[in-house]
């Protein structure tokens, strides 16, 4: 987020040692990128979860992912957009790595969910959801202008080495 004016008292921010500061409050405001997560979900047949999101890709799939909420650990953030995407409820977690998102100014903090197969929510946010066995997932995941290949990659880099 870029800040031009002060969010508490409307002031022109000013240039002070690379970081804009409100000379009125006495306050800095730093340019921040966007927290979210992004989230592997695998059951326990080691299936893949895979959304579907026409806002996103009309022609391709995604993985889980979601902004973390003021107050929310990245932990209890995962498990939030878990359940609320999908209805599958997540029994444990592993974070993989972070990535940097710039055409949209995101951090992303990249998990795998471990759940146990449920049935699936109805949600205005997905268009359709999958299980998909982990060998097919190339043949759907997003790979231009979306994370989802790239965490899938490195997920599966980690697994392979455990």
């Amino acid at each position: 987020m870029i800040y031009i004016y002060c969010p508490k008292c409307g002031k022109k921010l000013q240039v002070k040692e690379e970081v804009k500061f409100c000379m009125n409050c006495k306050k800095p405001y730093f340019n921040h990128p966007f927290s979210c997560v992004e989230v592997l979900v695998i059951n326990e047949w080691k299936e893949v979860l895979l959304l579907k999101q026409n806002y996103i890709s009309k022609t391709h799939w995604t993985i889980v992912s979601g902004y973390v909420n003021n107050g929310e650990t990245l932990e209890e953030c995962v498990k939030r957009e878990v359940l609320e995407e999908t209805g599958q409820i997540v029994n444990s977690m592993e974070y993989i790595q972070s990535y940097y998102f710039k055409p949209k100014e995101l951090i992303m903090a990249g998990f795998i969910a471990y759940v146990e197969k449920q049935p699936f929510n109805k949600t205005n946010e997905v268009d359709d959801i999958m299980w998909c066995c982990i060998k097919d997932v190339n043949r759907y995941i997003a790979r231009q202008n979306n994370l989802s290949g790239v965490h899938f990659d490195a997920s599966m880099h980690y697994l392979n080495q455990k």
